[in-house]
């Protein structure tokens, strides 16, 4: 069994450390972060992505495996890289997907969305309005106030800089899809 040296010096197997995350230990998740972070990213690199991206992906599949490991259902049959890794996986897949999609629906277009930018606030000003709180707090502090991850993750209680850039990204998301679903290129062209 392979054993590794925690940061409290002490030597941790795999197992130990998978039950300290099923227990809610924030350490052992940043020890495996830091761990895995250049095989989990060079997946995503090496396929067309950015190191942004990668980055993005790996910490969304490592709030998905803390979410499955800390519900009590995860039984592990293989290795934690090997299931994280698929995790990143399957996330950059769907990422290539709506990457394609997105490309293909610009291209059917035959004109561009040419807005002037006030418009373009009011529709964003509109969809904000329409997030939860947080989102909303968590995009204003970074695109208006321009706050750094460290500051909107005191100013809002989260446990790090990478939980901060988690709820950024997945914000967004939804910002963009709020976007996208609620005004057509007819909507701009008005």
């Amino acid at each position: 069994m392979a054993y590794r040296v925690f940061k409290s010096g002490l030597e941790m197997n795999e197992k130990d450390l998978f039950e300290r995350i099923q227990k809610g230990d924030e350490k052992a998740l940043e020890f495996i972060y830091k761990k895995y972070y250049r095989m989990m990213t060079k997946l995503v690199i090496t396929n067309s992505g950015t190191e942004e991206e990668a980055r993005d992906v790996y910490q969304d599949a490592l709030v998905v495996f803390w979410q499955k490991a800390r519900s009590g259902n995860l039984v592990l049959t293989s290795k934690m890289s090997t299931y994280i890794y698929s995790i990143c996986q399957n996330l950059w897949r769907k990422e290539l997907d709506r990457k394609k999609r997105l490309s293909n629906e610009s291209k059917d277009s035959s004109e561009s969305m040419d807005l002037d930018k006030p418009e373009r606030e009011k529709i964003i000003a509109k969809c904000l309005d329409q997030l939860g709180e947080t989102c909303r707090k968590v995009l204003m502090y970074y695109y208006f106030d321009e706050m750094s991850m460290q500051e909107i993750a005191d100013k809002l209680g989260f446990a790090n800089t990478d939980t901060a850039k988690t709820k950024k990204y997945k914000c967004k998301q939804k910002l963009d899809e709020l976007v996208k679903s609620q005004y057509s290129e007819r909507d701009f062209l008005d």
